[in-house]
């Protein structure tokens, strides 16, 4: 098991910046082959008074999650003024192989900033970031002062 976030935790952004809005925002579907446990970190812009906004995870059998279904008691309540603020939500050994943040949004508009997932306990390390969304991830160990 390694102790650094970058080489022992597949990171995936799920969700792009989202505009305010009402609609209901699917994160990007997550296979959780190797991994044990998966982080969803959701940052949130502006949120209008009385938005009523909330994060949950799904899961599925189905890699297009057609089959999803929401995960007992993950539903994370979020405030109308919990403006630029994140939440986080883990889901350990889920029952089904796919899963994926959702986010609720009605009543009045809310901003999402994005949505990350890291997937972490993995079978085998070092991980493979996805290239589709990470650019690039450094590890440093104790370095020392100098030019960056």
């Amino acid at each position: 098991m390694s102790f650094n976030l970058t080489k022992g935790c597949k990171l995936t952004r799920v969700i792009n910046a989202t505009a305010a809005g009402t609609s209901d925002v699917n994160g990007s579907t997550i296979d959780m082959k190797g991994y044990d446990s998966v982080v969803f970190i959701v940052g949130f812009g502006e949120i209008t008074a009385t938005a009523v906004t909330s994060i949950k995870a799904q899961q599925g059998a189905a890699s297009n999650m057609s089959d999803a279904a929401d995960l007992l008691g993950t539903a994370i309540s979020v405030a109308d003024d919990d403006d630029d603020q994140i939440v986080a939500l883990e889901v350990v050994k889920p029952q089904e192989r796919y899963v994926r943040v959702v986010v609720d949004r009605g009543t009045a508009n809310a901003v999402i900033d994005f949505g990350i997932a890291l997937q972490h306990a993995a079978q085998t390390e070092p991980v493979t970031h996805d290239p589709t969304t990470v650019i690039g991830s450094e590890c440093h160990h104790a370095p020392s002062e100098g030019t960056a």
